[in-house]
């Protein structure tokens, strides 16, 4: 493929720009931060994004939605990036419809018309530990009527609180560290013997650390088949994570865009220090490191949505470029901003807690590049 954007995706791209930049700009992050929102974003909003369009990206055509591909929902993701749009895109209308296109029409007919009209939000509950390790899930579901009893906990749930379901992976076989024997579950918010307490990560967001004692599901809450999750847990995953990369592209873009602004107005010596060349220097290797980013995210977004055989790997490497770049494009923005970059009066900050947030969600770089380098045979 030709790594650029086609006519409508351009089209896609410049419309989202204007929406984000309009209605879901840094202050808007500040404001639902500032107030202490109980939900970490605006469900005004979330309709919002619905009216766009944007939350039917994903979902078939056959279902109600657009039917587009992870390169569309990456245009928008980091438009969401770059602004620090605080919304549940990535969670529902990425992974989540990811996981519920493989479920039966029972079940995408219960839950894409809310995430079609921006009024349904889905928790991904996956992490049980610091770190993300879903081979390690140990949550059991274990056989009682018609269905199976969920007992375990997940941890950093992203909008768990605020969800009207939850993606449930637990384990109906096997031992933790095994790949085989998980199962998904689509799990009701109201659901006896599922509680949540609300946490705040240092980005912002809302999360919830979840416990499971005993939620009774029925065999039409299975998403795929009983013992063979993993399959619909990978494309679930992967489809996050080239989210989430994009995103972060998004994120770094938009750090280093309020940092190339501040050297060409900030003075010192009498000289605007952008004129400096060591800064030039930093500069350059910046854009240079993030115009990288956003070629293997988009290589990886097109070898999904043809569903090639090695976007898995194009996918780990994207994640791990891209927690590279961004992390690099927010500790420069932090230096060359100097103290004023560790106000919090001063953008540049946020963006270095949003990209702290988004590397570990779904598995940070380090993880990634070990998964390339074992995907590769080392």
């Amino acid at each position: 493929m030709a790594m650029t954007l086609n006519d409508d995706q351009n089209m896609l791209r410049d419309s989202a720009r204007d929406f984000m930049a309009s209605e879901a700009p840094v202050t808007h992050f500040r404001k639902f931060r500032d107030m202490g929102c109980k939900d970490g974003f605006s469900h005004g909003l979330w309709k919002q994004f619905a009216e766009m369009g944007f939350t039917g990206i994903l979902i078939p055509e056959a279902d109600g939605g657009m039917g587009m591909g992870q390169i569309e929902a990456g245009i928008v993701l980091e438009e969401i990036g770059r602004n620090l749009s605080p919304s549940p895109f990535l969670t529902t209308s990425v992974a989540a419809v990811e996981a519920l296109k493989l479920a039966d029409k029972a079940m995408r007919d219960r839950w894409f018309p809310g995430i079609l009209a921006g009024e349904t939000v889905i928790g991904i509950a996956i992490e049980e530990g610091v770190k993300h390790r879903p081979e390690k899930i140990a949550c059991v579901a274990t056989r009682s009527g018609n269905g199976f009893k969920l007992t375990g906990q997940k941890q950093f749930v992203v909008q768990g609180a605020s969800s009207d379901m939850l993606i449930v992976a637990a384990r109906t076989a096997g031992a933790a560290g095994e790949t085989d024997g998980l199962t998904l579950f689509a799990v009701d918010k109201d659901a006896a013997g599922l509680s949540m307490e609300a946490t705040r990560l240092v980005d912002s967001a809302v999360a919830a650390h979840v416990k499971l004692d005993g939620v009774q599901v029925d065999a039409d809450a299975i998403i795929g088949e009983v013992d063979g999750g993993w399959s619909v847990l990978s494309k679930m995953l992967d489809a996050g994570r080239v989210g989430a990369a994009a995103e972060m592209v998004g994120v770094g873009t938009g750090a280093m865009d309020l940092t190339f602004d501040y050297l060409k107005t900030r003075q010192q010596f009498d000289r605007v220090i952008g004129e400096f060349q060591a800064l030039q220097h930093r500069a350059a290797h910046l854009y240079g490191e993030m115009e990288g980013a956003r070629s293997i995210v988009l290589k990886a977004q097109s070898l999904m949505d043809e569903g090639h055989a090695k976007a898995a790997l194009y996918v780990a490497a994207a994640k791990a470029k891209a927690g590279l770049a961004c992390n690099l494009a927010v500790r420069e923005g932090v230096q060359m901003h100097g103290g004023i970059g560790m106000t919090d009066e001063y953008d540049i900050g946020l963006y270095m807690k949003r990209d702290r947030g988004l590397n570990e969600f779904f598995g940070d770089a380090y993880y990634h590049a070990d998964r390339v380098a074992t995907m590769n045979g080392y």
